[in-house]
């Protein structure tokens, strides 16, 4: 099935701000000059951000989404072997090169599922990494972005402070009073 539109943003230029759109003849005749609809931008046609988009449109390949896919699969695994040997509930939900950590038994499939995880954990996860100098998206539920450029020692750095941040984690439960039952 073919869609009536296709929008496509920063992705296709190298991460700089630009979008652009294309789909059937009927609806694209719509816009200016031809039909009444005007569609310009800050940066529309802007020869940087043009660039920047014919480089990335060239250095793709399979091999680069190959590169992607198991750069993706590495970061993943190592995040969840780092989880259990912490002893820590964590499941990782990744699709390609976007993935997130979410403290719950298994990556969630709904938003409900999602806000069901265990946000404070989360927060104290995102400081810990920060503080190794691993900059996160300070939620779960915003991905991280793997790109060409993550090498294998970038990901090692990565799964090392998960490492850390995990053990941390788990110290920090098992110092937490638990509430008491006692009847009334």
């Amino acid at each position: 099935m073919r869609p009536d539109l296709e929008l496509l943003g920063k992705i296709i230029g190298g991460g700089l701000p630009v979008g652009a759109y294309g789909g059937r003849a009927d609806l694209l005749d719509l816009v200016a000059p031809v039909g009444p609809v005007y569609q310009a931008g800050t940066l529309s046609g802007h020869p940087t951000v043009m660039a920047a988009g014919i480089a990335t449109l060239e250095a793709l390949g399979p091999e680069t989404y190959m590169a992607l896919e198991d750069t993706g699969r590495t970061l993943e695994a190592g995040l969840l072997e780092a989880a259990l040997s912490a002893g820590l509930e964590t499941s990782v939900a990744r699709v390609g090169s976007l993935l997130t950590v979410f403290f719950r038994a298994s990556a969630p499939h709904s938003y409900r599922e999602a806000l069901e995880a265990d946000g404070t954990t989360f927060a104290r996860f995102h400081a810990v990494m920060r503080r190794s100098g691993v900059l996160l998206p300070p939620s779960p539920h915003e991905a991280w972005f793997i790109s060409a450029a993550h090498t294998s020692e970038a990901v090692g750095r990565t799964i090392g402070a998960a490492a850390i941040a995990f053990r941390e984690l788990t110290a920090v439960r098992r110092l937490r009073p638990r509430p008491s039952y006692s009847p009334a």
